[in-house]
C-alpha cells in the first residue's frame, strides 16, 4: 500500500524491491494508481523544462503540494509552496523570464488567480496555459452502492449526498 502522493514512477524502485524479496507478492494492477497525482507530478517535470522558477499553490500540510515542490526543486529549478498570492516573495522572481505556476488537487483556482494577480503587481505578465493529460479513467461505484442514494449529515450542518443510476 502507498500513499497517493507516491507516483507510479516514484513507487517503482520500492515495487521492484519487495518483489525481489518475497517473490509470491502480490500488489495492485497499475491502473489502481493515482493517475492524477501522476500526471501532475508529470506536468511539473514539464513545466521545469519551460520555466525559471515554480510557485505551487497549496497548504503547508498537503503531501501533494510538497511533493510537487520537490519535483521542481529536484529538477533544478527554485520552487517555492504558497498557499495564495500573499505568500510571493518579489525576490523569487526577480530576473525570471518565466514563472510556472501549478497547484495542489484540493487547492481552488480562485488562489492561482491572486498568485497570477500578485504576479501582476510585481510586473507585466503574460498568461499562458499548458495542455495537460485528459484523464479518461472512471471509478465506478461497488455494486452494493450502485443505484443508492446516500446522505450524511455533518457537524457543520452541511449534508453530503451521493446519489448514483449506474
Amino acid at each position: 500500500m502507498t500513499q497517493t502522493t507516491l507516483s507510479v514512477d516514484d513507487t517503482r524502485g520500492v515495487i521492484a524491491a519487495l518483489q525481489a524479496r518475497f517473490k509470491d507478492i502480490v500488489g495492485p494492477e497499475t491502473r489502481d494508481i493515482c493517475y492524477a497525482t501522476q500526471n501532475r507530478q508529470q506536468a511539473v517535470r514539464e513545466l521545469a523544462e519551460l520555466v525559471d522558477v515554480i510557485l505551487v499553490v497549496g497548504a503547508t500540510n498537503s503531501s501533494n503540494s510538497n511533493r510537487l515542490r520537490e519535483i521542481g526543486s529536484e529538477v533544478g529549478v527554485p520552487s517555492y509552496l504558497i498557499a495564495d498570492g500573499s505568500e510571493v516573495d518579489p525576490r523569487w522572481v526577480e530576473g525570471a523570464e518565466t514563472v510556472g505556476i501549478t497547484a495542489g488537487a484540493s487547492a481552488p483556482e480562485v488562489l492561482v488567480d491572486d498568485v497570477i494577480a500578485r504576479l501582476r503587481s510585481i510586473g507585466p505578465v503574460e498568461v499562458s496555459v499548458l495542455a495537460g493529460r485528459e484523464e479518461k479513467i472512471e471509478f465506478r461505484l461497488p455494486a452494493e452502492l450502485q443505484g443508492t442514494v446516500v446522505s450524511d449529515q455533518k457537524s457543520d450542518g452541511r449534508t453530503a449526498t451521493l446519489v448514483s443510476d449506474h
